[in-house]
């Protein structure tokens, strides 16, 4: 049985982290992920790249993405002890935007003081990802003990 989570709690933990897991599809159907670092804003996730990049190239054949964001978990008094994180996965649909038609503050949260250099700016893009129908998760909303029972630790929240 999953864990019926409200959409903002799981919102408030994608919005604590910064790394997630990209998943997508090439040219020739093949499945790639890659680590990103991402910004939120209006329940959209923004990730810096360079307008050549694969990532670019690859979401602008084919927006189809799922994302998984990984959450450290630790015990504060005993951090040796090891703890599987807790994810936050959903698919979604992503495109890619010029960063000259990206929104100021947008940009300058991706890109912090590169935002500010126009030959870079001229290379790079954001692709936004807007997450569609749900999150699952593992981990969320639970107490740390309670991650040792899966059929416990599973969660389901609408993406709203």
């Amino acid at each position: 049985m999953s864990l019926q989570l409200k959409s903002q709690q799981v919102w408030q933990a994608i919005e604590k982290e910064i790394f997630a897991v990209l998943g997508m599809v090439t040219a020739k159907n093949e499945a790639r992920t890659v680590g990103v670092v991402y910004i939120v804003q209006d329940h959209k996730l923004y990730i810096g790249t360079g307008i050549n990049s694969w990532k670019a190239r690859h979401i602008a054949a084919n927006s189809a993405v799922s994302i998984t964001i990984p959450i450290a978990k630790r015990i504060p008094i005993m951090p040796w002890i090891k703890i599987p994180a807790a994810t936050i996965t959903f698919s979604g649909k992503a495109r890619v935007l010029p960063a000259n038609e990206a929104a100021e503050p947008i940009l300058r949260a991706a890109f912090r003081d590169l935002a500010d250099d126009a030959a870079q700016m001229s290379e790079s893009c954001l692709i936004e990802v807007t997450p569609e129908k749900e999150f699952i998760t593992y981990g969320i909303g639970i107490p740390l003990r309670q991650m040792r029972h899966p059929d416990q630790s599973r969660g389901r929240a609408p993406v709203v």
